[in-house]
């Protein structure tokens, strides 16, 4: 017999998103889940305010993606956790096919990403992506990643710092079991390349990469990159 079926907590970091949100929001009133928390990171906006008005829980932590969704893992108690950004789209079907994967005995894994531009150019850049992270099964945040409780605390959740937390904890979490590349879409938004240039952003990001194997300090490589934007 597999697993028995498992609860599930989605972790949303957020920081001044008052713009975003109410469509958002209205997206996760349908949504078959256990646990939703949103962990707030001094927005200075609306932000705290319209997720509380909507019904649903916003933690308050100290600045930096890591913290907040350390601090979200923490005051959750399902079986599995998804950390999911705030612009990426999820269904009740990627949720089922989460808990479906647990079953079957992976103990963490993401979602194919697609960029919401729907340019030919974005969809190039979405394969290489998803291609990248189904040989090297390292992902980033925005493939919405899941990672059982057990998995999570074994590897000592996200690493604080600055720049490349997602990285480093995938990096771990393919050291202690399988990993579940699966191929469902996720929609995020394209903001960042659209607001960037699509040649910044995809140099940006190599050398960012290449500098932290290099061990280039995650404080260094988030100043770079806030100079950057």
């Amino acid at each position: 017999m597999g697993k028995p079926y498992p609860s599930l907590a989605i972790v949303i970091p957020v920081f001044n998103e008052a713009t975003i949100l109410p469509a958002v929001l209205q997206s996760f009133e349908t949504l078959s889940v256990e646990e939703l928390v949103f962990v707030d990171g001094g927005s200075t906006d609306h932000t705290v305010a319209l997720i509380r008005e909507s019904g649903f829980v916003c933690l308050q932590s100290e600045a930096g993606r890591a913290k907040q969704m350390n601090m979200g893992a923490q005051h959750t108690s399902s079986d599995i956790i998804l950390f999911l950004h705030i612009d990426t789209s999820i269904s009740s079907s990627h949720i089922s096919n989460i808990k479906k994967a647990y079953k079957q005995g992976f103990l963490s894994g993401r979602f194919d990403v697609q960029l919401s531009n729907t340019s030919i150019i974005y969809r190039i850049i979405s394969f290489f992506i998803n291609t990248r992270s189904r040989l090297t099964k390292i992902s980033t945040g925005d493939q919405g990643i899941f990672v059982t409780r057990k998995a999570y605390e074994a590897v000592g959740g996200y690493p604080e710092i600055a720049l490349m937390e997602d990285i480093v904890l995938t990096s771990a979490l393919k050291k202690i079991g399988k990993v579940a590349c699966l191929h469902d879409k996720l929609v995020t938004s394209s903001r960042r390349w659209e607001n960037h240039g699509i040649i910044n952003t995809v140099l940006l990001m190599w050398k960012l990469r290449l500098l932290f194997w290099l061990g280039v300090s995650p404080d260094k490589l988030a100043s770079m990159y806030r100079d950057a934007r």
